[in-house]
């Protein structure tokens, strides 16, 4: 019975440790979790320096980490610059006559949530304003900007769950009379859905 009783006593201790360090375990994946792993490649554009730190004028068009398409012309104005949000630098936007891109492809889980978010600012001034913004995830488009005026970098915020294993960032940009810029562009797993910053939905007609 002494026996019987003592395995008992040991089967319990040795059951309570075991679930007592799941639930410490289970916690702290969730918690690592909610707190994400940044998932974009240079998203504060500090990994390709000025061609010239005293000139800035001296732009660099090298852009690690991120894939530039568009008309040579156009995406020409994208390019490394001392303009930023954190940091040393950010990036100038192109195109001039029609958009350009610079898109990344990223790791995601299917239906996990995922919060991306970055910065952006305008120079341009009414009466020479004309200049478009767009954002996609996935190939859905998340944000869509029109002739905005001078903005100081601003956050934005999108959730997205993911339907893929795999999930491109998208931005497009037009800028006729001087330049948009964008910085920090983060995106990292979450726990739950959040709240979009509020974008400009302006249907005209391209892509």
């Amino acid at each position: 019975m002494k026996f019987t009783k003592k395995l008992s006593i040991i089967f319990c201790s040795l059951t309570t440790a075991f679930l007592h360090t799941a639930v410490i375990t289970n916690t702290y994946k969730s918690a690592a979790q909610a707190e994400g792993q940044e998932l974009i490649t240079n998203g504060g554009f500090e990994n390709d320096g000025l061609v010239d730190p005293n000139n800035p004028n001296a732009t660099n068009p090298n852009l690690t980490g991120w894939i530039k398409t568009g008309d040579p012309i156009d995406t020409s104005g994208t390019r490394i610059d001392n303009f930023s949000n954190t940091g040393n630098q950010g990036l100038s936007l192109g195109g001039f006559i029609d958009l350009s891109y610079i898109s990344q492809t990223i790791p995601t889980v299917v239906d996990q949530y995922y919060k991306l978010t970055y910065y952006f600012a305008s120079t341009e001034e009414a009466p020479d304003l004309k200049n478009k913004f767009k954002v996609f995830v996935g190939g859905n488009k998340v944000c869509k900007k029109k002739d905005t005026s001078y903005q100081p970098y601003t956050q934005y915020t999108f959730y997205f769950k993911a339907k893929a294993t795999s999930t491109e960032i998208k931005f497009g940009s037009k800028a006729k009379y001087a330049f948009l810029y964008l910085d920090d562009v983060s995106v990292k797993s979450t726990d739950q859905q959040g709240e979009n910053s509020q974008c400009d939905q302006i249907d005209d007609g391209d892509e």
